[in-house]
């Protein structure tokens, strides 16, 4: 049976922190920044958790 391979664009998207867990960036930053207010911008900035009704979909992805 051929090796398992890494979902690549899983891979870019998701960082492994040291306890296992997976965090993830949030949507709605890159770009038409103006409109949105500062409190929304930098909760926007912060890392989240993966949701855990795909978190096992994400680590089969990843390898682990």
């Amino acid at each position: 049976m051929p090796k398992m391979k890494t979902d690549t664009g899983a891979k870019k998207r998701v960082k492994i922190t040291g306890s296992g867990r997976l965090r993830r960036r949030k949507a709605f930053r890159g770009h038409i920044m103006e409109k949105k207010s500062s409190a929304r911008s930098r909760r926007l900035g912060r890392e989240t958790d993966i949701a855990p009704g795909i978190e096992k979909n994400v680590k089969r992805m990843l390898g682990l």
